[in-house]
């Protein structure tokens, strides 16, 4: 099949706003797991002071994650899909949040300036045509020893982690996301994961965009050897 891009995979996901919340709540971890990733940034505090931009935000289960743990911070989310930021918007904990609506290869247009202290790109990279493009401009939106945490579904390399992914995409994922009205992009999305990096390889993508003290993190659960959380910071500027 081919992947989805840009207008198409933002119109999917503004189709499957509506029920996208319900469908990943039945993902064992999924905001526990987000919310991990989230302290491994390993900001100090409750965030007073920070800027932090959460990039392809959805329907902000991410964000939450920001808040949850740096409610002090100020954050900007952002999406390439008006549906599910609208989703996100609407949330309880998102007043004080500013949203802006964008692909992540626009966002100077969109008005997002940095610097930031961190950046947050939960299951987003997967999902671009151009992974370098945007780690590039991250990591000049990112204050000098600013930090970086994608949290992502990269495969090990396994056999058993790729047949586990599928089992669960064609038994469980892809079945919900047909019935919903949603089978592209479930589709879509299993096919994103068994074609992206697997996560040595993500690391050292990261290290070749510039990012240094890169590490990779396995996430627990079923989905040990699925997703991961990768840290990396901006170097700090030498005189």
């Amino acid at each position: 099949m081919t992947l989805l891009r840009d207008e198409d995979l933002a119109a999917a996901f503004d189709h499957a706003s509506r029920s996208y919340d319900a469908l990943v709540a039945a993902n064992p971890g999924y905001h526990a797991h987000l919310r991990r990733s989230v302290r491994r940034l390993g900001l100090p505090g409750h965030g007073a002071g920070l800027r932090l931009l959460d990039l392809g935000c959805g329907t902000g289960a991410s964000t939450a994650a920001l808040r949850s743990a740096l409610p002090a911070a100020h954050i900007t989310a952002v999406d390439a899909s008006a549906g599910m930021l609208e989703r996100a918007a609407a949330k309880p904990w998102a007043h004080g949040v500013t949203f802006v609506h964008a692909p992540v290869e626009r966002l100077a247009e969109a008005g997002v300036t940095g610097p930031f202290d961190a950046v947050f790109a939960a299951y987003l990279l997967r999902n671009v045509d151009d992974p370098d493009a945007v780690l590039g401009a991250v990591r000049e939106l990112l204050a000098p020893g600013g930090r970086l945490a994608v949290h992502e579904y990269t495969l090990s390399g396994r056999a058993v982690h790729r047949a586990l992914w599928t089992l669960v995409c064609r038994g469980v994922v892809q079945p919900a996301g047909t019935v919903l009205g949603d089978g592209a992009l479930y589709r879509h999305l299993w096919r994103s994961v068994v074609d992206f990096d697997t996560a040595g390889r993500f690391a050292d993508r990261l290290r070749t965009s510039g990012f240094d003290h890169v590490r990779a993190l396995p996430l627990p659960g079923w989905q040990t050897g699925i997703t991961h959380t990768f840290v990396a910071r901006r170097p700090e500027e030498t005189r």
